[in-house]
């Protein structure tokens, strides 16, 4: 089977063990059904903004094309920034888009991926932000009504805790097991400044996660199409928006957003 369209991220289904699915062109299936069998993933020379669809020669953030890339509101600052939002004072590049996307509850989370981080996202975001992120713990702490609080709130823990990934170590599951994340909630929650206290969850549920991984790398290579336009070799397991294969090479396909490849069997 040959399946050929324009890259998206993943979907995810949290259960005993995340259930990965990839759709390109017309076609969706199971990423999962591909582990343990030999891939071949084939750049085609064509990227199409995932906005317009006109083709462009190098894809801006994630799969857009300059233009949109400049007035999307997908490009917000706000977006990499939650902390500058200003959705909820009818403010935007796109005030519908805004309203739908912005000035809706949020939560404030920390999550283990290979230590310690904060993050920020939509409530109906979770978990699917946690699995994107390759997380095998994560805990809801503050719940806002809207982005731009959930921003300063992440912005208040920043000097005490990471608000970034490191997407190797996740990779190769190196995994800080001495952490304890009620302890890590304690902590985070004390250390609010007054204002932000009375958005903090009393109690949540730690989500574990487990990821359909037959065998780790301890080293990884990351692999691009630009770079390298045809791509072979067995998969060895998903986690975060990475195909981990053989011999400790993984490729991000949410980095390759828009690049029109063919998915066969290698």
């Amino acid at each position: 089977m040959v399946y050929r369209g324009n890259l998206r991220k993943m979907s995810s289904q949290l259960g005993d063990t995340v259930q990965y699915s990839l759709t390109l062109g017309d076609d969706t299936f199971s990423v999962n059904d591909w582990i343990g069998k030999p891939i071949k993933l084939a750049f085609q020379g064509e990227i199409n903004c995932r906005i317009c669809g006109r083709k462009t020669k190098k894809s801006y953030g994630q799969g857009f094309c300059f233009i949109h890339f400049q007035k999307s509101p997908e490009n917000s600052p706000c977006i990499i920034r939650p902390e500058l939002c200003e959705g909820h004072l009818g403010k935007g590049r796109d005030l519908d888009w805004e309203q739908k996307h912005h000035v809706q509850p949020h939560v404030v989370y920390l999550a283990l991926t290979s230590g310690i981080k904060v993050g920020v996202t939509r409530q109906d975001q979770v978990p699917t932000r946690w699995i994107d992120q390759g997380a095998w713990k994560a805990v809801q702490i503050a719940h806002v009504p809207y982005r731009r609080l959930a921003g300063e709130i992440e912005v208040s823990l920043k000097d005490h805790m990471s608000d970034k990934t490191n997407w190797r170590k996740m990779l190769s599951n190196q995994m800080n097991t001495e952490l304890d994340l009620n302890e890590e909630i304690e902590k985070a929650q004390s250390l609010l400044p007054e204002e932000y206290k009375e958005y903090i969850v009393p109690r949540s549920e730690i989500t574990e996660i487990t990821y359909p991984v037959e065998a780790y790398p301890e080293k990884v290579k990351s692999l691009k199409f630009d770079k390298i336009p045809e791509i072979t070799g067995t998969l060895q397991g998903i986690r975060g928006q990475y195909l981990i294969l053989d011999e400790g090479r993984v490729i991000n396909l949410r980095s390759h957003t828009s690049y029109l490849i063919e998915w066969s069997a290698g």
